[in-house]
């Protein structure tokens, strides 16, 4: 089986160009089982995403939020937030990810009084249910854009056409009035999340404390708590485990490095305690793991 990643930058800004600087547009269809450990992990970008659950059930994280969505649901992911997705099972969701400024240019009348409402609001994301009568009109018209991909080229002047259908419903169906202290809070919070997660990222082979992750941001302790459950759901010294536990695992399948060696030099205090932590993330341990990828591999 062929495993897929999701690349980021040291602030987990998603790397990958979405379309091109002409047509800043691209659709995948995904499925997220396929993921490494099923997950496609946190990220952010600066273009807008639209995500439909053909199949399965996605278990997506949106910010402070944990939404399940079912087959038939859809969702739409504000620029700039934090965002991952997982599946216990086989779960289809082909999404589109696109520029606002494909909708329109940044100094139009549309895009100053259609699009920057949105992108400037504090709304993180939206859910389109298809039991209800003007959501399942949106879903509808992302099913009509997905087929357009799938059928070929030269479908570019149809799928804007489209989008803009689907920002009018989007547009009027709630309002988006611009809450300037619960954006600047939660971009200010984001920052500093990423802040600490570089620091991690830089640091994760030496001991570190949860004070050294807070100071690296200028907080206290209870603040780094609150800003790392808020933002991705775990505490800080859980993600260091679990950074450092993903450098492992790429050590172990792109390295012959003994299982000593590699615990030693990704953090961990002894190999016996990298073993079990190991097993208990990956529910495997580490040569059962190697093996695998190497028989994926072949």
């Amino acid at each position: 089986m062929d495993y897929f990643k999701i690349t980021t930058d040291e602030t987990l800004r998603e790397t990958v160009q979405h379309g091109s600087e002409r047509y800043p547009f691209a659709y995948y269809p995904e499925d997220i089982w396929q993921f490494d450990f099923h997950r496609i992990d946190w990220h952010w970008h600066h273009e807008l995403e639209f995500l439909y659950v053909a199949e399965g059930t996605a278990i997506c994280f949106i910010g402070t939020s944990k939404v399940e969505l079912h087959k038939g649901c859809g969702i739409f992911i504000n620029s700039g937030v934090l965002h991952c997705f997982e599946a216990r099972s086989s779960t289809y969701t082909p999404n589109i990810v696109f520029s606002p400024t494909l909708l329109a240019s940044e100094n139009s009348l549309i895009y100053e009084k259609y699009i920057l409402p949105v992108i400037n609001s504090a709304v993180e994301y939206q859910i389109f249910d298809p039991n209800s009568t003007s959501e399942r009109s949106a879903l509808q018209l992302m099913l009509q854009i997905f087929e357009l991909q799938e059928n070929g080229q030269d479908n570019e002047l149809c799928t804007i056409q489209l989008l803009l259908q689907f920002w009018n419903i989007l547009f009027k169906y709630r309002g988006w009035n611009s809450d300037l202290d619960n954006l600047q809070q939660s971009n200010h919070n984001q920052a500093r999340l990423q802040i600490m997660m570089q620091y991690i990222h830089e640091h994760y082979a030496e001991e570190i404390t949860l004070e050294m992750i807070a100071a690296s941001a200028s907080i206290s302790k209870s603040g780094a708590l609150h800003i790392f459950q808020s933002g991705i759901h775990c505490s800080p010294v859980a993600y260091l485990i679990q950074y450092r536990l993903a450098q492992a695992a790429r050590q172990l399948y792109t390295t012959q490095k003994s299982v000593a060696s590699i615990a030693n030099e990704t953090g961990f205090t002894s190999a016996g305690y990298f073993c079990r932590k190991f097993r208990q993330y990956y529910n495997r341990s580490p040569k059962e793991y190697r093996k695998k990828k190497t028989e994926e591999s072949s």
